[in-house]
């Protein structure tokens, strides 16, 4: 299988460039610039990310990039670019501007595939405080902006067996309006891969793959209700059959009726499926506890447990499946030391290794929008594969404070009610995600002639492509007050509706 390969210097935009590669359909990894695999055959070009370092710095990221120049066509993004020029004899200093910000590129190689289509004046993104004043020798400028001489250039034919170039902009991102084709020029036109990578290959691909990584022999796998496990599950039915065994806890922090829902639709689905019924067991354990971090470790701990209890019910599996996806392998990785932890994630790490159970992810190289094109591929339920992403720890982190039953149904009723409204006024599906917040306020209030003082809850959506960031998502104003009248008239202990604006960043998603 053909693949670009992206080694990460720690940007922020390193996913990004993934996704927009995906977006060709070309299959591309990310790797940690440290760890260079073997470049063999399948791998068609190879892109430097940009970086929050500076070359300049004696703690810079560098790597010998003599074992990938030459080898394959290259690309350096920012400070990709500035790291080519530095190893190579150039030299990087320090602007006395700092460049952020769209600017226009002057392209003066309209014959280089590189600027295939693009015009001659474009608008890209820049993102720096170093620049290259000098190129090294063997190199040639392609582009230039109005404050840098180089915002892009590339290897003199015969230097290389194989050309390199550099930008100092970024393609991948929006404000870049031609970024999308000068990558598209890169993949597909210099390393020449040829953009067959789609949903139906993939299905093919992966089902032969576990048929025969998994052989005869059997696999676990909890299922949490949402797009990622049940996909994960689905092509592992396609692969092994009934040597699939599922189980779907109630924990007691699902939304309303969605236990019974879920598990309706896993066994219309033809899984081999179990319910588990654990809700007095959550709720005893988080019983006093108010600290987010405290219910997000009892909840995954409880998961754990009841895990453990079912691969013993079930001695004779060798597997355990998971719905890891890779942003989530990407993020567990971190190119220079720890990365700081904003929540810890509910999963079962660990399992593996006590219960001597070989892990299978079947989904682990795909972004959230080709988990769900997957989905479709397989006719997954669209209930399922259309349902607004929902946090593992469920209500447990979007009821602020300590967790008690009747928090809860509160808490169900209101969300109900938002969520059928969203689908009734036909919003559900323009919004990536939304969800409703108790808050640990209590207000005064007023209903008829009596004075109330009672709850508040906050009605989050947003709009986001991978929950990366997200946008606050522009209900309208006559949806929101129906939702408001409707929470308030019929969910007793709640007389207070707030919508929440905030982007992320500088807020998360969720309020825990």
């Amino acid at each position: 299988m053909q693949k670009i390969l992206i080694l990460d210097f720690g940007s922020q935009f390193t996913q990004l460039i993934a996704r927009r590669v995906r977006e060709m359909n070309v299959y591309c990894e990310i790797v940690p610039y440290n760890k260079l695999p073997e470049l063999t055959a399948d791998i068609k070009g190879v892109i430097l990310s940009g970086s929050p370092f500076s070359v300049r710095w004696e703690n810079a990221l560098r790597m010998d990039l003599d074992k990938v120049s030459g080898k394959t066509p290259l690309l350096g993004i920012c400070y990709g670019a500035q790291l080519l020029a530095d190893h190579y004899g150039g030299e990087v200093s320090q602007s006395d501007k700092r460049e952020y910000g769209k600017v226009m590129l002057q392209q003066h190689a309209p014959n280089d595939p590189f600027f295939n289509g693009i015009s001659k004046r474009s608008q890209v993104w820049m993102s720096h405080s170093d620049t290259i004043v000098r190129l090294p020798v063997g190199f040639e400028v392609l582009g230039n902006s109005d404050t840098i001489p180089y915002a892009a250039f590339r290897s003199v034919s015969g230097r290389f067996e194989q050309p390199v170039y550099g930008i100092q902009f970024h393609p991948e991102v929006y404000h870049s309006l031609e970024g999308f084709e000068i990558l598209k020029n890169f993949v597909l036109n210099i390393c020449g891969c040829s953009g067959d990578w789609t949903a139906a290959h993939f299905v093919d691909e992966t089902i032969e793959s576990l048929k025969k990584q998994i052989g005869k022999e059997k696999v676990i796998m909890a299922l949490s209700g949402g797009v990622d496990s049940t996909v994960a599950a689905t092509l592992l039915h396609r692969a092994i059959g009934d040597r699939l065994f599922c189980f779907f806890v109630d924990n007691g922090l699902l939304r309303k009726n969605e236990f019974e829902d879920v598990l309706e639709s896993y066994r219309g689905m033809g899984l081999n499926i179990e319910g588990v019924d654990a809700k007095e067991r959550f709720y005893k354990a988080l019983e006093g506890v108010s600290d987010p971090e405290q219910k997000r470790k009892i909840i995954g701990r409880l998961f754990i447990e009841i895990f453990e209890e079912e691969s013993e019910a079930h001695p004779d599996f060798q597997w355990l499946g998971q719905g890891t996806i890779y942003p989530d392998v990407i993020e567990s990785v971190s190119v220079h030391g720890p990365s700081v932890t904003i929540k810890s994630h509910h999963n079962v790490g660990g399992l593996p290794e006590k219960l001597k159970l070989k892990i299978v992810e079947p989904l682990r190289s795909l972004f959230k929008d080709e988990v769900r094109r997957v989905g479709k591929e397989l006719e997954v339920s669209p209930n399922i594969l259309n349902r607004h992403p929902f946090p593992g720890p469920g209500l447990g982190i979007r009821i602020l404070g300590d967790i008690t039953p009747e928090k809860v149904r509160i808490l169900q009723e209101a969300d109900a009610i938002y969520i059928n409204k969203l689908k009734q006024f036909e919003l559900y599906d323009e919004v990536w995600q939304a969800g409703t917040v108790l808050l640990p306020i209590f207000s005064v209030g007023v209903m008829g002639d009596e004075r109330t003082y009672e709850q508040v809850v906050a009605l989050r959506a947003v709009n986001s492509t991978d929950g990366m960031t997200a946008e606050w998502s522009h209900l309208p104003h006559e949806f929101l007050a129906e939702v408001s009248s409707e929470i308030i008239n019929n969910v007793k202990g709640v007389n207070r509706v707030v919508f929440d604006i905030s982007t992320k960043p500088p807020a998360t998603i969720e309020w825990e």
